[in-house]
């Protein structure tokens, strides 16, 4: 199927950047431009390596049970963990979003002027544990990963940051480890359950596993599941951030290095959001829609997920309204975008779960959707309710929703990196963030200017660029299983206008700013450099093209969305 490309093909592009970070690290004092080309040689090597699988996975899709450059190999027998990775349609794209923002990263961290080995070889020390999660298909690999992926961005953040770095690099630090310890618990408990750590061998065993006599270490196989599930939840709803688990982000995001940034909103609030796709969505499909009481309420916790991306998408939009910190707005505006991809994880995650409990004859579990009463559910009653025809209709909204959400996924990548970019490049000649000292800045940096409304405007969502058609598809394809939550999300958007028009006006209307003009002319030139335009230029490209045939992209993201949901 892949005979093009060398056997363990994975193996290379996940541990090739760890080799470049040892070598760019020992490259001796006095040749950091050495250690600065070379980190950016590599980061380009391995983004040739992602649009390979991207366009293997794309012109060969694998079909249902089915990975791309799948391979195992033994590794931790004691615990039956392996060295098993393979991508998807889903992975595939986080991958090649992977490789076009590092080399962008680091050629922005070019202005890094202390310990710049170090400074290079974390970075791509940082791709390695973001490439593993994209490609780990044990769940003992995700975790490494998933944890190697904390410890460069800690210290990026505390070494390269700004006057408040450390304080946000401890936020940022303990925020995650708080999320992994459940994350750690769960996949030890699901791992020893089933005696594997196979992921695909947990997603076929331990949605039907009850334990001994219904039990798992003494205790209701329910219970411990829903507690399993917590764990999961916890420690994605964090990564992505999702309300109330996002405050240790704008305090990373403003004063992690501008490079930093562009990673941290670019790839690894993402981690979290995939981390539902492969993991807590397909392990958990009776969790998430069983029919739960309340104080007399009744709730499954897929309607507390959607309730919980609303308000991240309406809370999100009206902090980023009030910020006059040109980082801080653009963190919360994280908080807004990424609401919309959780929306589309709920949608995803009660179609999953209504597909399994069908496919496995779970009329009551099936009654719970169906809002018929547990005890009255069988297939003849539920089909009567909730007729066959109605729930193929659903599942297509599922995946126009869940195609949204990936896509959604992939262009805040792109939106965030090139919004964050832009504030760096402000910052670093300007020094300072606060919006209420700029205005009138359109004649003295008019390139800055022009690229600051394209990004701005991709990231708002308008019409032909790259924001509008993920937030489209996520809207159309909820607003049947959630109309109340896509009517309060639309007010959000229109508040996310508000403050991309505010961060517009107040940096480059208004009368023409003496002060900077005077600064400009004296002391350093505010327009935007040559060479932050060579790595904000693919972003564009690609917001552009993104929005004007997303098919480029979407057809790859659809083909793990249709593994995923079936169809």
């Amino acid at each position: 199927m892949y005979d093009l490309l060398p056997i363990d093909f994975l193996t290379l592009l996940t541990f090739l950047p760890l080799l470049g970070a040892v070598i760019v690290f020992v490259i001796p004092r006095g040749r950091e431009n050495w250690a600065r080309w070379t980190a950016l040689g590599f980061s380009l090597v391995v983004l040739v390596m992602t649009i390979a699988v991207f366009y293997n996975v794309q012109s060969d899709p694998p079909g249902p049970g089915q990975w791309a450059f799948e391979e195992q190999a033994e590794w931790f027998p004691q615990l039956n963990a392996s060295w098993h990775i393979g991508v998807d349609g889903l992975s595939a794209t986080m991958i090649l979003l992977t490789g076009i923002l590092v080399p962008l990263a680091i050629l922005i961290s070019f202005e890094t002027k202390e310990r710049v080995q170090a400074n290079m070889a974390l970075f791509l020390f940082l791709q390695t544990g973001m490439l593993g999660v994209f490609v780990a298909l044990d769940m003992m690999v995700f975790f490494v990963f998933w944890e190697i992926g904390l410890v460069p961005m800690y210290f990026l953040i505390y070494l390269w940051g700004g006057e408040n770095r450390r304080y946000a690099a401890n936020k940022f630090f303990l925020y995650t480890m708080a999320g992994s310890l459940g994350l750690l618990l769960a996949t030890q408990l699901i791992g020893l359950s089933v005696e594997s750590f196979d992921i695909p061998v947990m997603m076929q065993a331990w949605p039907n596993f009850t334990g001994s006599s219904g039990e798992i270490l003494g205790v209701d196989a329910s219970v411990i599941k829903y507690y399993a599930l917590l764990g999961f939840t916890l420690a994605f709803l964090i990564k992505i951030p999702a309300w109330p688990f996002h405050t240790w982000l704008p305090d990373a995001h403003t004063e992690a290095p501008t490079g930093g940034s562009m990673l941290l909103a670019g790839v690894l609030l993402k981690l979290g959001a995939y981390g539902f796709l492969r993991l807590a969505i397909p392990l958990f499909p009776t969790e998430w829609i069983i029919r739960r009481e309340l104080f007399s309420l009744q709730y499954n916790l897929v309607d507390v997920l959607g309730f919980l991306a609303v308000l991240g998408i309406v809370l999100g939009a009206l902090a980023a309204w009030g910020q006059n910190d040109f980082k801080r707005l653009v963190a919360y505006s994280s908080v807004n975008h990424m609401g919309f991809v959780v929306l589309g994880l709920a949608v995803a995650a009660l179609m999953y779960g209504t597909v399994w409990a069908e496919q496995n004859n779970k009329w009551g579990l099936m009654g719970d959707v169906a809002g018929v009463e547990r005890a009255e559910a069988t297939k003849t009653k539920v089909d009567e309710v909730y007729p066959v025809e109605l729930r193929e209709s659903d599942r297509d909204d599922a995946r126009i929703a869940l195609n949204g959400a990936v896509l959604q996924m992939f262009n805040h990548g792109l939106s965030s990196a090139g919004m964050f970019l832009l504030a760096g490049a402000l910052y670093h000649k300007a020094h300072t963030r606060d919006l209420r000292r700029f205005g009138g800045l359109w004649d003295i940096v008019p390139v800055f200017g022009a690229l600051l409304i394209f990004v701005s405007m991709a990231s708002l969502g308008l019409p032909g660029l790259n924001g509008f058609v993920g937030e489209f598809l996520i809207v159309s394809g909820s607003f049947k299983a959630y109309p109340v939550y896509v009517f309060l999300s639309l007010f959000g958007l229109l508040v996310t206008g508000i403050y991309i028009l505010k961060g517009i006006q107040k940096l480059l209307h208004g009368p023409y700013n003496e002060e900077w003009a005077e600064y400009d002319r004296t002391e350093h030139r505010l327009e935007i450099e040559r060479r932050e335009v060579i790595a904000l230029a693919p972003l564009v490209v690609l917001m552009l093209i993104t929005g004007l045939y997303p098919n480029w992209v979407l057809d790859v993201i659809n083909s793990g969305v249709v593994r995923f949901l079936g169809g």
